[in-house]
């Protein structure tokens, strides 16, 4: 890994500033108001998160990323109320990163474990469920359809005794005939040799019973064919019953109806999209009230004393006494007192978490719609597809009798043709050479009849070959069977398996680092998976959620549960960072971005910043870190030092 250069032009309270960020873990090391948190949003802008602002007094801005031999830059332009970005980040979607590498202050995640934030929401927000559950139903149908072929290759195999049977038969049948027939050629050898006079009448005679032994197996071939075509036309006339009944059961979707839903999904994706543009908006406006205050309570801000008696000034018994305090508001310009503007701003993320709330309904409505939507388009196709196989059977049907009655005609004129060719025969035989004759007749027939033998063994024997290839095909199918049934328990199991490794994750994390941290009278924080049933609109269901526990000791030694309300603040920020860190690790963040930003640690003491940062710099490649200088004198750890933020 190779050190990283960032570039920052009039970006939050920058006006112009370059640092290297090398491998391993940089220090912001200054006071307060020093710039530190618009430098990591200025780092964070170049990895892609749009948590960025432009400087007060400009109008536009950038930053530049170089890292490993890439450059990644972006700009800032105000336009009217709003900034437009552009350029080419880090990342073509910050999401998770926002969520779980770029842990400021107000950071989602890290905020989590002291709000009323839903904490498995969070850790599965970045998982496409519905994406998954296409996928399970995609491999339930195709394991449907291979049980359906195993189903009918058993159905096969149960057949082949009795055509194997049936084979045997056919051929010993075949060998007697032909053995009968042997012995017929040799009588009628000796009788032609007896009547060697007649021979013209008998090459006419040969030349009929040829002709009628041809026409016969015509006509059997057609009768034949006639046949198939009538079972054809059976099964045909099944099938085309079978689609009207599932056609009459498969309703007809009304336009209207479908029209409807769809009008309702976009009615509600707009107002999701106009919440979240508001929400976005009250989130800037909250962070940057934020920034205001803390400046102001730092003295970055102008800002003067309330003297108590109503005068300009105050004695120090009188400050002692009251410590209120105003600023000059960066709205009107008017000095309005800090505790007023930190009111505005509570009741802000009021509004926010309000909207929040909206969202989720209407996500649940939307949800309710897209299912019956796609019901709806399932059942429409289902019929679609019957009417299309419909239409092709009723084609089939009227070639099929077509194809009947030109045969039943072929018949009719082949028999004719064989009563002809029977009675010329028959006008052929006379004297003493009649005996000769029906010894031709004879073999004729038994010639007939091997043909028709050997043509329904060999029938018998293709039809054993087809299902002992059919058979063949099992093994295959119950690997791929396997296979699919695999892929399934992983689809299924895969929601399951991330809340799993998340929980794992957050409880082991936590416990080495309180045996690390070492706080006092905590043994233990830890999630716990359980059940509960939320309202999902105008629905109730059972649903998987993650619940907080804090165990504490007693001087005496004995635990007790404690609740999340009672933590410290420094024990808070540690436990939303461990948080944060599971959803890390979890979704693989490392992967995609390799810099974790952090910030706002001043809650912690000094030795326990040092080890929690040397802890989190196992997991990541690049660690960021905002500390005051006496914070981060304490690290013992190798590190990157940056002092000199840039005004």
């Amino acid at each position: 890994m190779n050190s990283g250069t960032l570039t920052v032009e009039n970006i939050g309270g920058i006006e112009h500033t370059t640092a290297e960020i090398p491998p391993g873990v940089t220090v912001l090391a200054s006071p307060n108001a020093s710039n530190k948190t618009s430098f990591l949003r200025s780092v964070m802008a170049a990895l892609g998160s749009d948590q960025v602002s432009l400087k007060g007094d400009a109008d536009e801005g950038s930053v530049s990323l170089e890292l490993d031999g890439t450059t990644y830059e972006r700009t800032f332009e105000r336009t009217g109320a709003t900034v437009r970005s552009d350029g080419t980040p880090y990342l073509d979607d910050s999401a998770v990163a926002d969520l779980f590498a770029f842990l400021l202050k107000s950071n989602e995640a890290r905020r989590a474990v002291q709000s009323t934030v839903d904490l498995r929401e969070l850790i599965m927000r970045p998982v496409d469920t519905e994406a998954i559950q296409s996928e399970i139903e995609r491999c339930q149908r195709e394991r449907d359809h291979i049980d359906e072929q195993l189903d009918e290759i058993d159905s096969l195999k149960q057949r082949l005794p009795d055509l194997e049977e049936q084979k045997r038969e056919l051929q010993n049948e075949v060998e007697a005939k032909r053995s009968e027939l042997e012995s017929l050629e040799t009588e009628i050898e000796e009788a032609d040799a007896s009547v060697e006079s007649q021979r013209e009448e008998r090459d006419e005679l040969e030349t009929a019973l040829e002709e009628l032994r041809d026409v016969r197996s015509t006509l059997e071939d057609v009768r034949y064919e006639i046949e198939a075509k009538r079972k054809r036309h059976s099964s045909l006339k099944e099938e085309r019953n079978e689609l009207e009944t599932e056609i009459d059961e498969l309703a007809d979707v009304p336009e209207d109806e479908l029209a409807n839903i769809e009008g309702h999904v976009d009615d509600l994706r707009s107002r999701k999209q106009q919440l979240d543009a508001e929400i976005s908006e009250l989130q800037k406006t909250i962070q940057f009230n934020e920034k205001m205050i803390d400046e102001a309570t730092s003295g970055s801000h102008p800002a003067v004393d309330i003297a108590t008696d109503g005068g300009d000034g105050a004695t120090v018994t009188d400050q002692l006494l009251d410590q209120r305090q105003e600023t000059v508001c960066w709205t009107c310009g008017s000095e309005v007192e800090i505790d007023q503007i930190e009111d505005t701003v509570a009741n802000l993320r009021d509004v926010r978490r309000e909207k929040l709330d909206t969202i989720d309904d209407i996500e649940s409505e939307l949800d309710e719609y897209k299912r019956q939507k796609k019901s709806y388009e399932s059942q429409q196709r289902e019929r679609d597809q019957a009417q299309r196989r419909l239409a092709r059977v009723e084609n089939d049907i009227e070639s099929t009798e077509s194809a009947l009655e030109r045969l039943t005609e072929r018949k009719d004129e082949l028999t004719d043709e064989v009563e002809d060719l029977e009675a010329r025969v028959e006008d052929l035989e006379s004297g003493s050479y009649d005996e000769v004759l029906e010894l031709h007749r004879t073999a004729n027939d038994m010639e007939y009849e091997l043909g028709r033998l050997e043509t329904e063994r060999d029938e018998v024997e293709s039809e054993i070959a087809d299902i002992e290839s059919r058979v063949a095909e099992a093994d295959d199918l119950r690997a791929q069977r396997e296979q699919l049934q695999a892929e399934l328990t992983d689809l299924r199991t895969r929601i399951d398996q991330i809340e799993a490794d998340a929980v794992e994750q957050f409880n082991d994390h936590m416990e080495q680092l309180l045996g690390i941290l070492d706080y006092d009278n905590i043994e233990r924080i830890w999630i716990e998976i359980v059940e509960e049933e939320v309202r999902k609109g105008r629905r109730k269901t059972t649903e998987r959620t993650f619940e907080l526990h804090v165990i504490r000791s007693s001087d005496s030694g004995v635990a007790y549960e404690d609740t999340v309300d009672h933590l410290s603040d420094s024990e808070r920020e540690v436990t939303g960072l461990v948080f944060a860190l599971a959803g890390y690790l979890v979704h693989d963040v490392h992967e995609d971005v390799p810099v974790m930003i952090m910030d706002a640690l001043e809650p912690i003491d000094s030795e326990r910043i040092a080890a929690l940062v040397e802890y989190f710099e196992s997991y990541v490649d690049y660690l960021v870190v905002a500390l005051l200088p006496e914070d981060a004198d304490a690290l013992e750890i190798d590190h990157h030092r940056i002092t000199d933020i840039g005004a």
